[in-house]
């Protein structure tokens, strides 16, 4: 089956994209983020949005273009420090946040990925982040109560697909996104090549195409968050 699609809106209007979805947008920081999509979304105006993603991009790249209009109603993240226009909307009560330990965020979405709806972890036990949830002794250790996350489309950004939507991912992409191709009723990967079934190693696959619904060939930027160098 021929999974490739002409473009990101494409893709987007087949999953049924509409007011009040969750997504799942891959990456970490600004590396592997499926740019094409979450400028897709923009443009197709959906609002009202919850997304999961382990931050919030920056003001003018990533998820914050989705925060600069308004359209992302709330986040569920582990790191938003880069993004001033994060920060002004939580802190004026227009966007709703739940901050989340980044392993726990990376285990609630592998979690839904594989059908389990909750698990217990020892991590923000005594903290915040335990307020108001299940809290057990096991070995003599408190464990706190943790649900699954899952998404009603999940957006990711490979290196190379096949057309048959098996991914392979580079460096710090692999980061959220595999498991988020997993946790989408509805999963979209954006990818920089596109080759024929069969030309990829099948022990090379770290997303297998019965994951992933649509494949669209993309153009990236990537941008670097916080370019460091030094002198000769």
């Amino acid at each position: 089956m021929d999974k490739t699609v002409s473009s990101a809106k494409e893709a987007l209007v087949r999953a049924g994209l509409k007011d009040g979805m969750t997504l799942m947008a891959g990456g970490f920081g600004l590396c592997g983020i499926p740019e094409n999509l979450i400028l897709a979304i923009r443009e197709l105006g959906a609002k009202d949005l919850t997304f999961i993603s382990n931050n919030a991009g920056v003001d003018d790249f990533g998820l914050g273009l989705l925060l600069q209009t308004k359209q992302i109603r709330k986040m569920i993240s582990s790191y938003v420090g880069e993004n001033a226009t994060f920060e002004q909307q939580f802190l004026s009560g227009e966007l709703e946040v739940e901050l989340t330990p980044q392993g726990t965020l990376a285990e609630r979405i592998r979690a839904g990925g594989a059908g389990i709806p909750a698990f217990f972890t020892p991590t923000g036990y005594g903290t915040l982040v335990a307020e108001g949830k299940e809290v057990r002794e096991f070995g003599g250790r408190h464990y706190v109560l943790e649900t699954a996350l899952t998404a009603d489309i999940s957006i990711v950004k490979a290196h190379t697909a096949d057309k048959a939507g098996n991914l392979v991912y580079r460096k710090a992409a692999r980061n959220f996104n595999p498991m988020m191709a997993t946790a989408g009723k509805v999963t979209i990967a954006e990818v920089e090549r596109i080759v024929e079934i069969g030309e990829i190693d099948p022990d090379h696959v770290h997303t297998p195409g019965i994951y992933v619904n649509m494949v669209v060939l993309g153009t990236f930027e990537k941008r670097i968050e916080n370019r460091t160098t030094r002198s000769a």
